[in-house]
């Protein structure tokens, strides 16, 4: 290398060849596919969100003034400077948004302003300077581990966050404010800390790609093919959206100058050989002007239990992969290799880049037993805290299960899927509970069963990243703490929530609607293995679950149930999706034709033979209320 090549990350690049024609051709092929996938938001849309960003940020100043003529009115000198700064973070600052994308956004200001006066003039000045009808669904989570307000402007989902800056009493001029100098982080609380921390790390990241335009079409292509390979969710043991941006960007390190396509090769060349446990790391570790824990394992032995760990550039530097389990580490290993090889094929002209963008088989092919977590309430208030909080145990029962003998995999499905149901009577209410859907009804209240991420159906699959209302990420006191603030994933903690159970309304009488929330496991079972007993786990993580402090009995239950895939529910399969269908049996002629007509029909109950010489999987009966 050229003693002029800036060098960049850990270790000197591998290659710092420009692209060839070819890679410049498989780049713009890319990009066409990229939006044949409608992956980018067309112009009016994305003007449209430096509109809504500019009012944020006259609103922000005036929330300033409003504070300082409070605090000191005779000061016009401080009054006439006062002002504050907005900063985006995640996949809006990331420039990997997409048709339906959130904007997490920040609000700073100087040191006299206090989170008190955040929540007490921001969401008034909202509904006041804005155009009328602009603001919709607002929502204030005072209390949550990272205080948030939430609410949709001209229907972009805005997650509103705030720290002040303790060092400054008055800001520079707009736009040079670096929130990237640590100094900044000086006199703050937790809170502050946590808030700051997702900007601070969306731009470190920028930061250190030698070519921000290249790293973006790379990244858009890899997010694009973890969502459809379903390994794309934090809460629930996969990479979120700030791990993928670092391991693309690591890539872009250590290939500076070459194309899209390229990077998109080599990050699946490269990281399916990755020595895990040797981390991802985009620049050195550093010091800082705090005393706090930044990620070293061999000062903490909990660091040295990550299993994949990728480590946030911005100081104090924590690892935002530490909820990687066996299962879904090994799901990813397998989903690297199968993109290795499908890159190869492209670059050898045997397949097109939308081959790599195939929807995952999770449902139709990957897995014959199935355990289902049935979170149910029977008001909608009620069912947000208590989905919330089971989604975000999900990743427990999952290191329980992989932990199981007979258990070679436990692999989660990345979202879950929210229902309404109408029963008429107890008996029914009770069967909706253990799983049936023979009641279900369309929830007006709800967002369209079909969402989009980036601009991608994903079927009934709900929660995703552009559904405000469904999107609650409850596992945000670890998440804040490794750094995973820094995607579009800081959301409100239902277990800092400010709705409590004595401020929800008694439940309705029979005939009213049922909210469930389903989340499917997957089971591969270990080489031999002929029957599983998941009885203790399953129950463990029931009695975890139903000790939560704000559980309620009167307004939630909790049921797993085994599943197999051929009694998957239909809305799982999106159209042209073939469902899994028992095996047809053979008849024996002449006198075993009687016999084998019994056989059959026995195998048409969903409970298996005691003696059946196949796999079964058992759990508890009876759902914990």
């Amino acid at each position: 290398m050229a003693a002029s090549e800036q060098s960049w990350g850990l270790t000197p690049p591998i290659s710092v060849a420009l692209p060839s024609p070819a890679e410049t051709h498989a780049t713009n092929l890319l990009l066409e596919e990229l939006r044949r996938q409608n992956t980018f938001e067309i112009v009016s849309e994305t003007k449209k969100r430096e509109r809504v960003l500019a009012d944020l940020q006259r609103i922000a100043n005036e929330f300033v003034k409003r504070v300082a003529r409070e605090r000191e009115p005779q000061n016009e000198v401080l009054i006439r400077d006062a002002r504050g700064e907005v900063f985006t973070y995640g996949s809006y600052c990331l420039g990997v948004y997409g048709p339906g994308s959130d904007i997490d956004t920040l609000v700073t200001a100087p040191r006299y302003v206090t989170r008190d006066d955040y929540f007490k003039y921001f969401p008034s000045l909202l509904e006041e300077m804005a155009p009328s009808g602009a603001i919709t669904d607002l929502t204030a989570v005072e209390d949550a581990f990272v205080p948030i307000i939430k609410f949709e402007y001209y229907g972009i989902s805005i997650d509103l966050i705030f720290s002040r800056i303790a060092t400054l009493n008055q800001f520079p001029p707009q736009g040079q404010l670096n929130l990237t100098n640590n100094g900044y982080l000086r006199g703050l609380d937790d809170r502050e800390l946590r808030s700051l921390n997702g900007t601070r790390v969306t731009k470190e990241i920028l930061n250190l790609v030698p070519e921000q335009s290249t790293f973006r079409l790379a990244l858009r292509a890899i997010k694009l093919w973890a969502q459809r390979r379903a390994i794309y969710a934090n809460i629930i043991g996969f990479p979120g959206g700030v791990v993928w941006a670092m391991m693309v960007a690591r890539v872009c390190q250590l290939y500076p100058k070459a194309a899209s396509a390229t990077i998109v090769s080599k990050f699946f060349q490269i990281m399916k050989v990755w020595q895990w446990p040797i981390p991802v790391q985009l620049k050195p570790m550093e010091d800082g002007p705090l005393n706090v824990r930044v990620w070293n394992p061999k000062i903490y032995k909990s660091d040295s239990y990550h299993l994949m760990p990728v480590i946030t550039p911005a100081y104090p530097q924590m690892c935002a992969t530490f909820n990687i389990t066996h299962s879904t580490l090994a799901i990813i290993k397998r989903e690297l290799h199968r993109g290795a090889d499908l890159t190869d094929k492209i670059k050898a002209g045997k397949l097109a880049w939308k081959d790599l963008f195939d929807k995952h088989t999770f449902f139709t092919a990957d897995h014959k037993y199935y355990l289902a977590i049935i979170a149910t309430s029977n008001l909608k208030e009620a069912h947000k805290i208590w989905s919330g909080f089971v989604e975000s145990k999900v990743r427990v029962l999952v290191g329980d299960l992989e932990r199981v003998p007979s258990v070679a995999v436990a692999r989660p499905f990345n979202k879950g899927y929210d229902r309404a149901h109408r029963p008429k009577n107890d008996q029914e209410t009770q069967e909706v509970q253990n799983g049936s859907l023979a009641y279900l009804v369309q929830d007006d209240g709800d967002d369209d069963a079909k969402e989009k991420e980036n601009g991608v159906e994903t079927g009934a699959e709900a929660k995703t990243e552009s559904n405000p209302d469904t999107k609650t990420e409850p596992d945000n006191k670890n998440k804040a703490e490794n750094g995973e603030s820094a995607s579009a994933d800081v959301k409100s903690d239902p277990e800092n929530s400010t709705v409590k159970a004595e401020d929800i309304p008694n439940a309705t009488s029979a005939g009213d609607k049922v909210y469930t929330t389903t989340h499917y496991i997957g089971l591969e079972l270990a080489e031999g293995a002929k029957s599983l007993d998941l009885s203790f786990q399953v129950n463990a993580f029931k009695t975890m679950c139903t000790q939560w402090d704000k559980f309620d009995k009167e307004h939630n239950f909790l049921s797993i149930q085994h599943v197999k895939n051929t009694n998957l529910p239909d809305d799982v399969f999106e159209p042209g999706e073939v469902k899994p269908a028992r095996p047809a049996r053979r008849v024996a002629a002449n006198s075993n034709a009687v016999a084998g007509q019994k056989r059959r029909n026995i195998s048409e109950d969903n409970t298996p033979p005691a003696k059946r010489p196949q796999s079964a999987v058992q759990t508890p009966a009876a759902a914990v209320s």
